[in-house]
């Protein structure tokens, strides 16, 4: 049975046995990767720490706001 696919996961292979085969497109790990390493970076610098003592920091709080729903 074929199921789904597109974006960042291929085509999905789903057996009698239930094992799922997925195929990942390496394109897009290495873009989510890239975007990973530079939030843990800003995360990491005095810039990011001030900006949440002033209440002022968006960029990883909209993204645990977008995590949560």
């Amino acid at each position: 049975m074929n199921t789904g696919g597109g974006g960042f996961f291929g085509p999905i292979d789903q057996r009698k046995d239930n094992n799922i085969k997925a195929v990942i497109n390496d394109d897009e790990v290495k873009k989510l990767l890239k975007r990973y390493k530079k939030i843990k970076k800003y995360m990491k610098s005095p810039l990011y720490e001030v900006r949440v003592m002033d209440g002022n920091e968006d960029v990883v709080s909209k993204l645990v706001d977008e995590d949560n729903g």
